[in-house]
């Protein structure tokens, strides 16, 4: 393997060793392994004292390191859950926008002037939504031996009729950003600044809690903590819940969700947050005033926590309280169109019978993956172009991967490129968080 480097004279050059990539990709695989795993075995510090001249039996050594971890982590989690250590959630697998695919609409509850895609709705989006929720539940219960108690819905995104659907599953809680509950409120939410810090529940969706993350706390967390000193952040957080404390009623104890994404905070981090987890866990637990909980604990108190009521919910995400990330922005829109036609496609050829069983599962499979959040994330201004670019060819090879397995031609419009150059954004602009996180504080994009 080499890397091809232009010269000044123009002519192109073998330049690096196949040596080098190779101790280029064990660096990878070293840096990317968890702070636990390092300070547990032997290998990873022999391999970096190394440092350079891998071979292919360190390789396999490292390799094999990786594969033990991946095999562990299930029973890990499994066995954490069980003595209620943990709880474990479920998010359906490929991350639809649920209140997007059962209307449109939803989106000008946060947003009214938002403009929609050409196609009036998703076709059977309700059906899709219940089939992603089955999926969901069902694979939890393969891995982990029981059905998950709760759920965070892709983004935190929920709406009126989302959340009534998922109540009828049996699911006993769901989780959003603060956000929602803000608009949700309305001009009562000037008044309510304890508002996310209690159970809610919504008319129309009996037996299923509403809970909202404190924006503020877990943008700290996101964003703001990786720069600080791990124990002067850890110590900042706990002097956050004690003033959340001092200034709530007698009468009610606040209940403080703080939720964010799990795979991308800890990059940012000094040793992946290894100190601050230690100094932030060391705090909580010898701190009278402040209890640790699951969801799950918390519903099955006897006697049961109190809740307040929402009539209706105003539809959004825990980014900016809103759908806006997804959908309005023409790219988007263009992108929401492409997947309608896909499905009303997919939905003729499978009414005519024309697929085998096992092709028809194939199909479905194909359907979900092209249903997923990410592919409207990506799209659209503020994003890095060259994740643009390459989310829009991804999605639209999907969809052309839909089409080959319902035995149909794709359309023409497949070939070309849904994304346009953001003039804002230079080819390799910062953004924060790469593109993959957005913060709920602060003022929503235009």
């Amino acid at each position: 393997l080499y890397m091809l480097v232009s010269g000044c004279n123009g002519s192109v050059h073998n330049y690096l060793s196949g040596q080098y990539f190779a101790d280029l990709i064990t660096w990878y695989h070293l840096s990317w392994l968890g702070e636990t795993v390092r300070r547990i075995h032997p290998l990873p510090a022999e391999l970096s004292a190394r440092g350079k001249g891998y071979e292919f039996g360190h390789r396999q050594r490292l390799l094999a390191l990786i594969g033990e971890v991946l095999r562990s982590l299930i029973p890990r989690y499994r066995t954490l859950a069980d003595s209620g250590q943990i709880e474990l959630s479920t998010t359906p697998g490929t991350h639809p926008l649920s209140p997007l695919l059962l209307d449109f609409h939803s989106a000008r509850d946060a947003r009214p002037d938002t403009l929609l895609p050409s196609a009036v709705a998703y076709p059977g989006g309700r059906s899709r939504v219940a089939a992603h929720i089955d999926h969901a539940m069902a694979t939890h219960e393969r891995l982990f031996g029981r059905r998950p108690t709760g759920i965070w819905p892709a983004e935190g995104a929920v709406s009126t009729e989302f959340v009534r659907q998922l109540a009828s599953t049996g699911c006993r809680w769901a989780a959003a950003g603060e956000g929602v509950l803000r608009n949700s409120l309305g001009s009562r939410a000037a008044g309510s600044n304890h508002a996310a810090y209690r159970a809610w529940t919504l008319d129309g969706a009996s037996g299923l809690t509403l809970l909202f993350r404190d924006e503020r706390l877990s943008d700290l967390i996101g964003f703001e903590y990786s720069t600080w000193h791990g124990r002067d952040a850890a110590r900042h957080f706990v002097q956050q819940l004690e003033a959340i404390l001092e200034a709530g009623t007698a009468d009610e104890r606040p209940l403080v969700s703080v939720i964010l994404d799990g795979e991308n905070a800890w990059e940012h981090y000094p040793y992946n947050a290894y100190y601050f987890f230690d100094d932030l866990y060391s705090l909580l637990e010898s701190n009278p005033a402040i209890h640790t909980t699951t969801y799950a604990a918390l519903l099955d108190r006897r006697p049961p926590i109190a809740h307040a009521t929402l009539p209706e919910l105003c539809a959004g995400s825990w980014v900016y309280g809103n759908l806006g990330t997804w959908i309005g922005d023409p790219e988007k829109n263009r992108a929401w169109d492409l997947l309608c036609a896909a499905k009303q496609s997919y939905d003729l050829v499978l009414a005519s019978g024309r697929l085998a069983p096992d092709e028809a599962a194939l199909a479905e499979r194909q359907l979900a993956v092209c249903e997923s959040s990410d592919w409207f994330w990506w799209l659209g201004g503020g994003n890095p172009s060259h994740a643009t670019t390459d989310f829009d060819a991804l999605f639209r090879n999907n969809l052309r991967a839909l089409y080959s397995l319902l035995k149909l031609p794709a359309p023409a419009a497949l070939g070309e490129p849904i994304a346009r150059a953001d003039p804002r954004l230079l080819p390799h602009t910062p953004q924060e968080g790469a593109g993959t996180m957005r913060r709920a504080t602060g003022e929503a994009p235009p």
